[in-house]
């Protein structure tokens, strides 16, 4: 299971908790397949946790795949909607600590197929909770659900985890159920005096290498210029809180730690979003993609109907700052120029694996 190869252990720096805490911890990851929950297990794994995944096949050039993680974890492939088998997967890690990020996660796609969305979103959440109550030993429960949580109202300023939940669409309205899903368990089965924690953790616009999704943005332009055509943007005009991968995936990590430590003062809502500088319009960042990726590369404006989207959305992530010590470690700037390293890598064959661990290592000095 464990093949750590000869890349360097890397760690979270004192601001991101405790560099111990995570070795030879039993860690049950859904979603070890997808975007983020690739690069979660991997830090994990380089952590020395002993961990243990569910989630659909991978993609073919995601980063499990790109990476071999399946080397270095445990992996289940199974769906998070059946109920049973995850429990029997759950039961067989006896996991000390759980993240849950298996979902359908992209907007669109939950415009086309909504039932599918809301099945997995809300029932793959209680499906989670319910073999959780069901098991002993787990201290720390982190649910993955995202910044379109919130009832937005346009507004210029950020959301706060105590603002209304809301969804305008069937993504954000998935994600909101899951955020009542979650509190519900919280409040009904893990009452005050017991010794699990159980966060969710709400980030923004998420990006890095290894995210291959339709219809988000660093994907599209790297597939787009890749073939030598013009990105096409729906809304240029819309800002959203981009950061990479690897800023939310500290603070999720952070967010277990102290749950384990302090299960009622630490669980509820927590936001993980960048500065309020890196908060910017989907335009700026496609001229800075155009730019990092160079040899002609260019978007146009796409003028086909499309369902209706945020143009206004931002987190204030001051709790996060303030009381987890988490706070953003890399601009959107650098970000991009990190992506765009990552994915040139994998077109050109290089040695993405070896990438990865440089990455998670240059940031965590950084930190």
């Amino acid at each position: 299971m464990a093949d750590l190869g000869t890349a360097p252990a890397v760690g979270i720096d004192r601001a991101f908790g405790d560099r111990t805490f995570w070795r030879g911890r039993r860690v049950f990851v859904t979603g070890h397949t997808g975007f983020k929950g690739g690069w979660l297990s991997l830090w994990l794994a380089r952590l020395g946790a002993q961990v243990s995944g569910y989630a659909l096949e991978p993609p073919s050039a995601g980063v499990f795949q790109a990476v071999g993680l399946d080397r270095e974890i445990g992996s289940t492939i199974a769906d998070i909607r059946d109920a049973a088998r995850l429990a029997d997967a759950m039961a067989a890690a006896r996991p000390e600590v759980v993240f849950h990020l298996a979902a359908q996660p992209l907007v669109l796609q939950a415009h086309a197929e909504p039932v599918e969305t809301f099945s997995t979103n809300v029932m793959g959440t209680v499906h989670l909770l319910e073999a959780v109550r069901r098991l002993d030993g787990v201290r720390s429960v982190v649910v993955v659900t995202s910044d379109k949580v919130y009832d937005n109202r346009e507004w210029v300023w950020g959301y706060r985890e105590q603002d209304c939940l809301g969804g305008h669409e069937p993504y954000g309205a998935s994600k909101a159920c899951a955020e009542l899903v979650t509190n519900a368990y919280r409040c009904a089965f893990f009452e005050a005096g017991r010794a699990t924690g159980i966060a969710t953790a709400r980030a923004g616009n998420v990006i890095g290498g290894g995210d291959w999704a339709e219809d988000r943005l660093v994907p599209d332009a790297v597939r787009a210029f890749d073939s030598g055509q013009p990105l096409r943007l729906r809304n240029p005009r819309a800002t959203r809180p981009w950061q990479h991968v690897l800023e939310p995936v500290a603070g999720y990590l952070t967010l277990a730690e102290r749950l384990a430590a302090a299960p009622d003062a630490m669980s509820g809502a927590w936001n993980f979003g960048p500065a309020s500088a890196d908060t910017r319009s989907v335009e700026w960042v496609a001229d800075e993609l155009v730019r990092l990726w160079g040899d002609g590369a260019r978007w146009h404006l796409d003028n086909r109907a499309t369902p209706r989207e945020a143009r206004l959305l931002a987190v204030d992530s001051t709790k996060a700052v303030s009381l987890l010590g988490w706070q953003p470690v890399w601009t959107v700037e650098r970000a991009l120029d990190r992506s765009i390293s990552w994915y040139r890598t994998q077109r050109r064959n290089g040695d993405v694996r070896a990438l990865t661990f440089q990455q998670i290592e240059e940031f965590s000095d950084a930190a």
